[in-house]
């Protein structure tokens, strides 16, 4: 039993020495690995940019010697008052400040943060405060860290002063993109615009930027290029700038816009719009007027050729192909000026010249500036002349005139020529001639012109002024003071340009005609015609022509006497015929009757003959008819009833045909009333037995129109030309009767009386159409 006791104590034994043995090794590790971890935090602490300092509720520091050495310190301050110093520490009023944050974290347990600066250390620290845990075993302890901020704190100015810097410069950019007259903006990635400028706002017509974010309102159509922002996508995904000439409304206005789209780094993109409208125009003008000169340099008779500054072909114009006989095709190539010439050559278009290399490097000097262009006259195989002008350009091109003179050089041979004749001729003119200058110089003259005033040779070589000229020749007229009219005529032509003329009498008995012509270089010619002959003549007919209307006046006088003397006797021979034939003188017998009845148309016959023949002679213009309100179709009615029974005894069918739009119109109911009786007297005459006639009227809102017709017997042509005519000779009418014919002149002096007109058309076997037409006013 004791051997059993003695074993179980030795295995305890054995077994707590082997726990005891365990535990110490296991104690000896964590403590190896407790002493590395302070190690490590040690040397963590040693290289942290953080340094904690314990400040105890009595005011003792526990401050690390790395921080001493930061602070500037000599010696580890033991209080917090020990911070500040003459040789370095704190300043003391960060000293204070610091002081007292400690106390308000102590008291209250608030953290605080605050910059520290040093004075002889030349750093800066931020140091965050906070009451210290109570594991420390410190009670109202406050632990403050150090984090040293000298390069954080420079760095910060700099970029605080870089923002400073780049916030002036922001606000000056803004400014600028504010006041930019052109519209400008700003899209972020997702394209929708972000920022526009007050121009912008106009533009659009928006209320401010903000309004016009908010809806988006964009400056291009929709339409074309695939909305107003494609540009901007594509400047964003090729990363590089684009340009566009879009069209916009601006004002009411359509406007062109050169839109730039510039893509940014942040993944906007930023774009404004400058207004071309007026580059754009002035760029269609320049090309329309290019256009135009080019066209109208191909209407040009002369040839036109411009070089550019490489000496190519830039533009000929058509004459130019024609005279040098080029294709369009080789032209097209833009040949240079040598090889133009050389091809020239080849065509016969060139002077003959010895040295052709020489001649062409010559004409390859034009090009060279100079201050006037260079001129040449070329003379070409075949009698053809060139005149070349060679203007350089001032882009270093050229350019060439070529102008055919071959005509003028032929004119100019025959304006020899002709200036020979004319001379030749001017001096055997059978009119005297005088040319004077505008200054009123005499300049030419003929032999007439000398021989006419009987000047010397030697006072008209002299070029006299035309004054003198006419104080010379005021001798040689029959009033001298006629002499007046040469300067006035002269100055008339050279001065204002008129043509005048004027008859003089010479004091021997000769007339002249006079006229100053204005020449096209601004001088006169003064012509004299010798009309003495035909002065004689035309006074000797003005005699007869006197004599012929006074003895007009008597016979017209005569017929009109005679006509009053026919009335009396015919007055009786009809009273008397009346009488018999009513019985006054008995019974008389059947063939009585008859013979009373022939007197009795006689004398009516004979009695309107004589009042036509006193119309025609008494008269003759409109002063003689009355000026009343006239109803024309009753009128025509009047007339038509008067001839009634005429044509009765002819068994006429007269039809009358009066339209309600024949009106009225201003005149005389007499005259117009027998213009129509002599109108149907004359188709009754005309007209045989069981023939037609018709009356006819009718009018419009201007005028009113009155026809007679008839189908008799007509007229030629030959009597149809003088049907109107007074007192022609007696025709025969187609029953067998000879008579004057006087309705027909008197009824068209009546209408032309009222301001109308009378027309007759006629052929023979077709009767005769007469037309009047009278105006309402």
């Amino acid at each position: 039993m004791a051997a059993v006791v003695t074993g179980v104590v030795l295995a305890l034994l054995v077994g707590g020495g082997s726990y005891a043995l365990y535990l110490g090794w296991r104690w000896r590790g964590e403590a190896a690995q407790a002493l590395a971890r302070v190690r490590e935090t040690e040397a963590l602490r040693q290289v942290s940019p953080a340094m904690a300092t314990l400040i105890r509720a009595d005011g003792r520091i526990e401050m690390p010697p790395r921080l001493v050495d930061w602070f500037g310190l000599a010696a580890a301050p033991r209080f917090l008052q020990d911070l500040t110093g003459d040789g370095g520490g704190l300043p003391p009023d960060e000293a204070q400040a610091l002081a007292a944050e400690v106390k308000a974290a102590q008291r209250a347990g608030r953290g605080f943060v605050r910059t520290l600066h040093p004075q002889e250390s030349g750093r800066s620290f931020t140091v965050r405060g906070a009451r210290a845990p109570g594991d420390l075993g410190a009670t109202g302890a406050v632990v403050l860290w150090a984090i040293d901020a000298t390069e954080a704190e420079a760095e910060t100015a700099r970029l605080s002063a870089e923002v400073d810097e780049l916030s002036v410069a922001f606000d000056a950019l803004t400014g600028l993109i504010e006041a930019a007259p052109l519209p400008m903006w700003y899209r972020g990635p997702d394209f929708r615009l972000a920022m526009v400028n007050t121009a912008y706002v106009r533009a659009v017509e928006g209320v401010d930027a903000a309004d016009v974010i908010a809806r988006q309102l964009e400056l291009i159509e929709g339409s074309g290029r695939g909305g107003p922002n494609a540009g901007a996508r594509t400047a964003r995904e090729s990363g590089r700038p684009q340009a566009a000439i879009l069209p916009a409304t601006i004002d009411g206005a359509r406007r062109a816009l050169h839109i730039h789209d510039v893509p940014l780094p942040t993944g906007g993109v930023a774009g404004f719009a400058v207004d071309v409208e007026d580059l754009e125009q002035s760029r269609a003008a320049a090309k329309r007027f290019a256009e135009a000169q080019r066209a109208m340099l191909d209407r040009l008779s002369a040839g036109v050729a411009q070089f550019g500054p490489d000496r190519g072909l830039v533009f000929c114009n058509q004459p130019f192909r024609r005279m040098f006989a080029m294709r369009a095709e080789w032209l097209a190539d833009r040949p240079e000026f040598d090889r133009v010439l050389e091809r020239m050559r080849e065509a016969s278009r060139l002077p003959e010249v010895r040295d052709f290399p020489s001649w062409k490097a010559e004409r390859r000097s034009w090009f060279v500036p100079g201050e006037d262009a260079i001129e040449e006259n070329w003379h070409l195989p075949g009698g053809t002349h060139l005149r070349v002008v060679a203007q350089p350009l001032p882009d270093g091109g050229l350019l060439v005139i070529f102008e055919d003179r071959t005509e003028q050089v032929q004119l100019a041979s025959a304006r020899d020529t002709l200036l020979r004749v004319r001379t030749a001729t001017f001096d055997n003119l059978f009119e005297a001639l005088a040319v004077f200058a505008a200054d009123g110089k005499l300049q030419l003259w003929n032999n007439r012109l000398r021989s006419v005033w009987g000047f010397e040779e030697e006072f008209l070589a002299g070029h006299p002024r035309v004054d003198s000229f006419a104080e010379a020749a005021a001798s040689r007229l029959a009033t001298p003071n006629r002499a007046v009219l040469i300067p006035e005529l002269v100055r008339s032509a050279t001065s204002e340009r008129q043509q005048r003329g004027g008859r003089v009498a010479f004091a021997d008995g000769r007339h002249f005609e006079f006229a100053a012509v204005p020449l096209p270089d601004g001088n006169a010619l003064l012509t004299m015609l010798d009309i003495t002959d035909s002065r004689r003549a035309e006074q000797a007919l003005r005699d007869r022509a006197n004599a012929l209307e006074a003895a007009d006046k008597v016979k017209t006088q005569f017929v009109a006497n005679m006509s009053y003397e026919l009335r009396t006797p015919l007055t009786s021979i009809s009273g008397f015929a009346e009488m018999l034939h009513a019985g006054y003188a008995g019974a008389l017998s059947p063939a009585g009757d008859q013979y009373v009845q022939a007197i009795l148309d006689s004398v009516e016959r004979l009695g309107l003959l004589i009042d036509d023949v006193l119309d025609l002679t008494q008269g003759g213009d409109d002063t003689d008819v009355e000026r009343i309100d006239v109803d024309l179709a009753a009128v025509a009615r009047q007339a038509a009833e008067t001839i009634q029974p005429a044509a009765k005894r002819r068994k006429l069918d007269f039809a009358i045909e009066l339209a309600r739009s024949a009106g009225r119109v201003t005149g005389d109911p007499k005259r117009l009333k027998e213009v129509v009786e002599h109108l149907l007297r004359h188709a009754v005459a005309a007209t045989p037995e069981g023939g037609r006639i018709l009356l006819h009227a009718d009018g419009n809102a201007t005028r009113a129109r009155i026809i007679v017709s008839d189908d008799g017997f007509g007229m030629d042509a030959q009597a149809v030309a003088h049907a109107f005519d007074r007192f022609a000779e007696p025709g025969m009418q187609p029953t067998g009767e000879r008579a004057l014919g006087l309705g027909l002149p008197l009824a068209r002096q009546f209408v032309e009386a009222h301001g109308g007109t009378i027309d007759l058309v006629s052929e023979p076997g077709q009767g005769t159409l007469v037309t009047v037409e009278l105006p309402r006013r």
